[in-house]
């Protein structure tokens, strides 16, 4: 990322400056990103459309996101791991989601892989990389944020190890910072967590 301090939105309050491009942002951005988010079926629905949305813009998964959620009954672990090859086939026609196949096989083979797991272990995998909040500075600038982490770097191959597909160290910084694990809200932004 790169770009300055924080902006005023329509409402005079500073935000980050990304969350200011798309009116979609702006509620995404205040009520969303970089809150904690827990539970396996949620972070599975995050980690599928962190990847989802590798190579593209996130506006446009945010805009996609009721159709991906019909498409992938709710992103519920054990109904998407029961999914045929019937199921992959519509998921490849729908217009509603990105229909990229290595992504579709991905999120699909994980959902398989996850079914087999304990209940919150998805969820405690993924908590234990958070980073300490007390040894990050908060960011002055979108250039302040990076895109990988020695914690991001670590849950990609955590993850990899598990056999989970589509989860490099990029996507899992995006799903930190998606899921609350770090606060990359710059300094200034009224949705910084005190």
């Amino acid at each position: 990322m790169t770009g300055g301090a924080a902006l005023a939105g329509p409402d005079g309050a500073p935000r980050c400056p990304w969350a200011l491009s798309a009116e979609d942002y702006i509620a995404y951005h205040d009520q969303e990103w970089g809150r904690p988010v827990h539970g396996d079926d949620a972070l599975f629905e995050r980690l599928s459309l962190e990847a989802f949305q590798s190579g593209l813009s996130w506006i446009t998964i945010l805009r996609r996101r009721p159709g991906f959620r019909t498409a992938f009954a709710g992103f519920r672990i054990a109904a998407v791991a029961e999914f045929t090859d019937d199921d992959r086939e519509r998921l490849l026609a729908d217009t509603g989601i990105i229909r990229n196949r290595a992504k579709v096989d991905a999120t699909l083979a994980n959902a398989r892989l996850l079914a087999g797991w304990a209940p919150g272990d998805l969820d405690a995998l993924i908590w234990s990389h958070a980073p300490d909040r007390a040894g990050r500075p908060a960011p002055r600038t979108l250039a302040d944020v990076p895109a990988v982490t020695p914690e991001s770097t670590a849950l990609s191959r955590a993850l990899k190890k598990q056999g989970l597909r589509f989860v490099g160290p990029t996507t899992a910084y995006a799903l930190m910072q998606a899921c609350g694990l770090v606060d990359d809200h710059l300094k200034d932004c009224v949705a910084r967590r005190p």
